[in-house]
């Protein structure tokens, strides 16, 4: 089966330009036989498709739920989730990567940088993190090691960092226009249907297909240096973004701690506790639920 594994849609990222039935037809035109949605943190497009499931346009096509996360470390993260979760967490960006590992896993997910070296302040090996701790790529599921809109030179680093680290790659088109759809694709060699089915077949450690052309519509192409000046502002903007969201996004974890014990045992190793607030309401729920998670039986992670 052919997928485009990184696709924005006008219902769910703000600078998508395509509308997810044209987005499917263009697709099925050219022979693909599903995408994976990942707009910015959102899962808009997605609860589209749900609710119109039966229109012709989506049959015989697959269409997944994933989300391209916005750390505040990281960059730009690619993570699927199985199709029984829902984390409301992941549509408040600004975790550190550290911790969307750690979420992420512990709800039985899988997540991999998208465009691992390409534009700084959106792929991770641009950041502090990879270059204090370059092994922390250990921790992901897969790299995409082929997408249409950075540089050839930057698609062949990120294969090398795949192969380095024996992780299975990806190719996305990250199309937001109609023109960019189907500049990149992966190939499964196994019938993917569900989230739960690309999880288990991407943790197997499979050898995937995937390649594709650069395409040449960018916003980098069109503007040239000025896009350097826009990419900065978007850095302030996402920090500005990160901060004030940062109160929804605590009290978020706290309430997933409660319901799961996996992953209050995951998160005991990290220095959690410090990205808390010195906030005395937000203390004594946390003390609430280190005090009492062992005495209760967690919620099952299908009603999560």
């Amino acid at each position: 089966m052919r997928f485009d594994m990184h696709c924005h849609t006008k219902e769910g990222s703000p600078d998508g330009k395509v509308f997810l039935k044209d987005y499917v037809l263009r697709l099925k035109e050219l022979g693909y036989d599903g995408m994976l949605i990942t707009d910015h943190d959102s899962y808009k497009a997605y609860r589209y498709y749900q609710s119109n499931k039966k229109d012709p346009v989506f049959q015989d096509f697959t269409i997944l739920k994933g989300i391209e996360y916005d750390t505040c470390d990281a960059g730009h993260i690619l993570v699927v989730m199985p199709e029984h979760v829902r984390l409301p967490i992941l549509e408040i960006r600004g975790l550190p990567v550290r911790l969307l590992i750690e979420i992420v896993h512990a709800f039985h997910g899988i997540l991999g940088p998208a465009h691992p070296t390409g534009e700084k302040y959106l792929s991770i090996t641009n950041f502090k993190i990879y270059h204090r701790t370059p092994d922390i790529l250990k921790e992901f599921d897969f790299l995409e090691t082929y997408n249409a809109c950075i540089a050839p030179e930057a698609n062949r680093r990120a294969a090398a960092l795949a192969e380095q680290y024996n992780l299975p790659g990806t190719g996305g088109s990250d199309a937001h226009k109609l023109d960019c759809i189907g500049h990149a694709f992966t190939d499964f060699a196994q019938p993917i249907h569900s989230e739960s089915d690309l999880i288990e077949y991407i943790t197997g450690q499979p050898v995937i297909a995937c390649d594709g052309c650069h395409y040449f519509g960018t916003t980098r192409d069109h503007l040239g240096i000025v896009y350097d000046f826009l990419l900065r502002l978007y850095y302030v903007y996402a920090k500005a973004g990160n901060l004030f969201q940062r109160s929804k996004r605590e009290l978020e974890i706290v309430f997933l701690l409660s319901r799961s014990d996996n992953l209050f045992k995951r998160l005991q190793n990290l220095e959690f506790l410090n990205l808390l607030p010195k906030d005395s309401r937000k203390q004594r729920k946390w003390k609430e639920i280190e005090d009492h998670l062992y005495m209760e039986e967690p919620l099952h992670t299908e009603h999560i």
